[in-house]
């Protein structure tokens, strides 16, 4: 069977996208058995190729690999023998010699995942590319949206924070748009991209608007995703607003600017949370969060993913 890579929501169509929400919620359930095991990828090997630091990601796609009963293989950029001047091609190639069945990979550089796709036999899954896309972070977003508020389509969904630096925002405007919802991007013009409501074409450009102001994006939202400032990627550049303070201030999300948006909307975070910044704690750990759901869902959606890219779609029916 040819390679099944995922490396980007843009390959997917609607209806795969839901094909693997439904795999994630058969295997949710397995959350609550005393033995968490399957044998789907019994004899399989998943490798593991982490390039930058990873908490939730990385071990969910082990936990999602050993549940299926899969040989899962961990291997850091800085254990690697990039560090020796080794290009990704090569370190692919050398993992493809040793014959796994997927390669999951999470990369500084934009456009990473298709450039290992590209060298190798076997199924890569993109966990994260620089800030390209992270596809099965906004799988498994829907699929936290979809258990509490029971569809994504025709619900308004914020968007919320630096935009700019976001492979997490790229990826869930791509796949709550094609779902059905519409997605409002919300932030400071300086960390809003040019034509990022123009990035899935038709479908976005229909789906998805601007706000430049923190109430006017959150009135009548049915979820509101918070997004972490990441400075460690805008290390390079000048500066996109005035201290964190100030964008916490002005587009921090609070108990007070939780209240413009609908009395049930849940409130989303793909995590690290910067807490007192894009967050305040109260939000955080209140009861509209759902923010630890998202991490259990992080591993019913990683298996699902693993399934549909080594045994192929037939495998979600």
């Amino acid at each position: 069977m040819p390679a099944a890579h995922l490396v980007s929501i843009a390959d997917l169509e609607a209806s795969q996208i839901v094909k693997i929400l439904d795999g994630a919620d058969r295997h949710h359930l397995l959350a609550n058995e005393p033995i968490k095991k399957l044998t789907t990828l019994r004899g399989r090997t998943v490798i593991n190729l982490f390039f930058e630091n990873s908490t939730r990601t990385r071990t969910s796609f082990e936990l999602a690999a050993k549940r299926l009963s899969a040989e899962a293989i961990n291997i850091s950029g800085s254990t690697s023998s990039t560090t020796k001047g080794e290009t990704l091609v090569d370190t692919g190639k050398n993992m493809m010699a040793m014959y796994p069945d997927a390669i999951v990979v999470r990369h500084s550089y934009g456009g990473a995942a298709a450039m290992l796709a590209a060298a190798v036999a076997c199924p890569v899954i993109n966990a994260g590319d620089g800030q390209h896309e992270h596809p099965t972070q906004a799988l498994l977003d829907a699929a936290t949206i979809r258990r509490n508020k029971g569809r994504v389509e025709g619900l308004e969904i914020a968007i919320v924070g630096d935009v700019a630096h976001s492979r997490v925002a790229r990826s869930n405007i791509l796949c709550l748009s094609k779902l059905g919802a519409r997605v409002r991007v919300v932030a400071p013009l300086t960390l809003i991209p040019r034509g990022i409501e123009l990035i899935g074409g038709d479908v976005t450009r229909e789906r998805v608007s601007i706000h430049t102001r923190l109430e006017d994006g959150l009135e009548g939202a049915d979820v509101v995703m918070m997004l972490r400032v990441q400075h460690e990627r805008a290390a390079d550049e000048a500066p996109r607003f005035p201290n964190t303070r100030e964008l916490s201030r002005t587009f921090g999300l609070s108990e007070r600017t939780l209240r413009f948006a609908k009395p049930d909307a849940i409130v989303m975070h793909p995590g690290p949370i910067n807490r007192g910044v894009e967050m305040m704690p109260a939000v955080a750990d209140g009861a509209r969060a759902v923010i630890l759901a998202q991490v259990s869902w992080g591993v019913a959606l990683r298996m699902a993913v693993l399934e549909r890219c080594i045994l192929g779609e037939a495998a979600l029916a």
